[in-house]
C-alpha cells in the first residue's frame, strides 16, 4: 500500500476521532438548553428558542459523531454469519459492501449540498416563533456526511490492505 494512502487513513481516523470526541460534549450543551427550557416553562415565561436549539444541537451531535461511531464499530451489523468468518473473508465482504454505503452517503451529500445552497440563497428559516436560519445546521449536516464518506473510504483502504496481506 503506498505511503500516501496509509497517511490518508491515519489522518482521516485521527481527524474523525477528534471531531467525534468534541461532538460528545454537545450532549451536555443539549442537556443545558433543555433544562433551561424546562425551568423557564415552569418558573416564568417559556423561552421560544430552546426546543429548536435542542433539535439543532441533537442534529449536530448525531451528524458529527457519526463517523466516530463508525470508526469505533458502534454501527449495527448483522452478525449471523459475519462473526464466524475469517479476517480475510470479512475484509473481502466489507470491501464489496462498502460501495452501497458510499453510494447512500453520496446521494445524501448531494441532497444536503443542494438543500444548503437553497438555504443560503433564499435565507431559509425554520417555521415557528423563533424562526432560526437553517443554513448553519445544514452545513453541519454536510460536513458530518463528508466525514462519514472519508471514514468509509479509510475502511475500504484498510480492507484492501488486509486482502493484500498488510495491516494499516
Amino acid at each position: 500500500m503506498p505511503n500516501f494512502l496509509i497517511r490518508y487513513v491515519h489522518f482521516v481516523e485521527k481527524w474523525n476521532e477528534r471531531i467525534g470526541r468534541v461532538a460528545m460534549y454537545l450532549l451536555f450543551a443539549l442537556m443545558a438548553v433543555l433544562l433551561w427550557g424546562a425551568i423557564s416553562r415552569a418558573a416564568w415565561h417559556p423561552q421560544i428558542w430552546t426546543d429548536e436549539m435542542g433539535q439543532f444541537l441533537l442534529a449536530g451531535y448525531f451528524m458529527l459523531g457519526g463517523a466516530y461511531a463508525l470508526q469505533m464499530g458502534s454501527a449495527v451489523r448483522m452478525d449471523v454469519f459475519y462473526s464466524s468468518w475469517s479476517t480475510r473473508t470479512k475484509a473481502m465482504v466489507d470491501a464489496v459492501t462498502i460501495f452501497a454505503l458510499l453510494f447512500y452517503l453520496g446521494v445524501l451529500l448531494w441532497g444536503g449540498v443542494e438543500s444548503t445552497a437553497y438555504a443560503l440563497e433564499y435565507g431559509e428559516r425554520k417555521s415557528g416563533m423563533w424562526r432560526p436560519y437553517m443554513a448553519p445546521v445544514k452545513m453541519v449536516m454536510c460536513f458530518g456526511i463528508l466525514m462519514m464518506l472519508a471514514q468509509c473510504s479509510a475502511f475500504f483502504l484498510r480492507d484492501v490492505a488486509k486482502l493484500r496481506g498488510q495491516e494499516i
